[in-house]
């Protein structure tokens, strides 16, 4: 298990999937800059997030808990029958947090042009 976050096996996954860090803040909901700092070992990554990463980056989600550093926690594998459901309700959170980004992107705009 690495000590800290492994910077270049994470790059080196983000190019080897034609994937950029701003595909990772989409995928998790967060913004650049905290997805930076997830990189700069400045912030732990949670179950949720390593599952998302494993997706993203084609990777097991083993390997993403050992290559993020030691305190990051190695999600809940979900009961076998579940397994179809668990990854389909992972899906759906994605798109939801696309969107949900996606709005507060757009209020923003809106905001902007009212105020401007």
């Amino acid at each position: 298990m690495a000590l800290f976050f492994d910077q270049q096996w994470f790059d080196e996954r983000l190019k080897a999937t034609s994937r950029t860090r701003d595909d990772v803040a989409a995928a998790l909901g967060l913004s650049r800059r905290e997805v930076d700092e997830i990189w700069k070992d400045q912030r732990e990554v949670t179950p949720n997030q390593v599952t998302m990463l494993a997706r993203l980056l084609e990777a097991p989600a083993a390997e993403v808990v050992n290559r993020a550093g030691v305190a990051t926690p190695m999600p809940a594998a979900p009961p076998a029958g579940d397994a179809a459901l668990a990854r389909r309700l992972d899906e759906i959170d994605v798109r939801l947090t696309r969107i949900e980004r996606a709005i507060a992107d757009l209020q923003s705009l809106v905001l902007a042009t009212r105020q401007g």
